[in-house]
């Protein structure tokens, strides 16, 4: 189970950190990632924690303004944003792909989501 919270709205410029409350995983064998959707687009991948927790990637348009890390004894995984833009006005979505499998950026390949989280950038 996945859980976001912390989204919310934010004037240009700020930042914010979501969190994931994530169950029934472990962070040796599980991907972890956020994804985000904005209105009338599709659901993209753009930060990603592969198994094991030591290798990260990004999506070109976050890459240097968000991090993704994960705190193993609160089974947590974060998403903090700076420097954020009118353009990263999203649905924010955390998704896990067990298995031990790497992390992709194709939807289909992830198994569990959250129920989103609004943030709102002007």
């Amino acid at each position: 189970q996945l859980v976001e919270s912390g989204g919310g709205s934010v004037q240009a410029g700020g930042s914010l950190r979501l969190s994931c409350a994530a169950s029934g995983f472990t962070s040796f064998s599980t991907c972890m990632g956020w994804f985000r959707q904005a209105p009338g687009k599709e659901r993209e991948g753009i930060a990603f924690l592969h198994p094991g927790g030591g290798l990260t990637h990004y999506a070109g348009s976050v890459t240097g303004r968000f991090t993704i890390s994960q705190d193993n004894a609160k089974n947590t995984l974060y998403l903090r944003m700076n420097s954020l833009k009118p353009e990263d006005t999203a649905v924010y979505y955390c998704a896990a792909r067990p298995g031990g499998y790497g992390c992709t950026t194709k939807l289909v390949d992830y198994t569990d989501w959250g129920q989103g989280t609004q943030v709102t950038v002007s």
